[in-house]
């Protein structure tokens, strides 16, 4: 079940299961293409590695299969969505290519998403907007859960809050994808399942010790993932948490204040037009000789080179569309239960 697969096959696999598991078709596709593309820009915790995740949430329900959704309020160039806990993939790219609309027009677009279902990898969106000359910011919560505490605090009040944010350059895109804490629930929890520890002690014990042991976010008491900076610097990720809970949950008036819904996101989507500020080739000249900077910078002891954030995901991209998509090993053994209940087959390796 280990080896290479082509991106196309995969893609296919994943719109099959989810189609056959009910999804609206033009849903299934979506989100078959975001959760490929998180695996081809190596952010392996957020793609494929979720889509038995969606298949039970499909079968429960607590994934809606179809639908559209809801207005709640809109001027020129905002608009806050209800998501009616439909795809989150099918409705951030709708949200993205809607906010790109508004900003032709107007300069800058947002599109706010409340009860949406999970988005996966938000890198996986950014180049929709950065292929077209636009720069985009999307920002996610997810207000059912709760794994990271505020600076100098125990109790978990936010989820890792990931942001990101892609920008156009003559050449390739930049393509910022971070969270507000150390590390992630997908990563802590792949690990856990592994008997393995994180690479540095990014977490809290329930006392407030700083550990590498993800096994305290899984019994009780439960620890806490730090926020960025750890346990020196916290207050900056603390702080960068509050903005983005500010930007989904506030912007939407939906959000942690409310009786839990079920996994989920409120997703925050904005839009600018280069052209309609300094103008595109001016950006890109500003863009140009910062990236240009920050790759002639001489390194430091231990790197061979400054990287751009983006750089090693694209690479990566380019290399696995040619030879194949490498998947997490548990990926496929998750997925057959799935294909032999559904009637799907599963692509075989490269």
């Amino acid at each position: 079940m280990t080896g290479r697969y082509s991106a196309d096959s995969l893609r296919s696999m994943a719109t099959a299961l989810l189609g056959a598991a009910g999804m609206d078709p033009e849903h299934a596709r979506d989100t078959a293409d975001v959760l490929v593309e998180g695996d081809l820009l190596g952010h392996t915790t957020h793609g494929l590695a979720l889509l038995a995740a969606y298949l039970g949430e499909l079968e429960t329900g607590a994934l809606r299969r179809r639908g559209a959704y809801r207005v709640v309020n809109e001027r020129g160039a905002s608009a806050l969505w209800d998501g009616e806990r439909l795809a989150g993939p099918w409705l951030t790219l709708r949200a993205i290519e809607d906010a790109m609309a508004r900003a032709e027009h107007l300069g800058a677009g947002t599109v706010v998403i409340r009860r949406s279902h999970h988005i996966a990898c938000l890198a996986a969106y950014l180049t929709r907007a950065t292929d077209r000359g636009f720069a985009l910011l999307l920002a996610c919560s997810d207000p059912n859960s709760a794994s990271v505490a505020p600076h100098g605090g125990l109790k978990p009040v936010f989820t890792p809050d990931p942001i990101a944010f892609g920008v156009p350059t003559s050449t390739e895109p930049v393509l910022i994808d971070l969270s507000a804490s150390l590390t992630t629930n997908g990563m802590t929890a792949r690990l856990h399942k592994h008997g393995q520890r994180l690479a540095h002690p990014w977490l809290l014990d329930a006392a407030g010790n700083a550990t590498d042991d993800p096994a305290v976010l899984f019994t009780e008491p439960r620890g806490t993932i730090l926020p960025a900076g750890g346990v020196d610097a916290g207050h900056k990720g603390y702080a960068l948490a509050l903005i983005v809970e500010m930007l989904t949950g506030g912007l939407a008036g939906f959000g942690r204040a409310d009786p839990k819904e079920g996994w989920g996101a409120t997703v925050c989507v904005q839009v600018w037009d280069p052209q309609a500020f300094g103008g595109t080739a001016a950006f890109e000249r500003q863009a140009d000789w910062l990236a240009a900077s920050c790759r002639e910078n001489p390194p430091r002891p231990g790197f061979d080179r400054v990287r751009l954030p983006g750089q090693r995901g694209l690479a990566l991209k380019r290399a696995q569309l040619e030879r194949g998509v490498q998947l997490q090993e548990d990926i496929m053994p998750s997925l057959v239960p799935w294909a032999s209940k559904l009637g799907v087959p599963l692509p075989g390796p490269v």
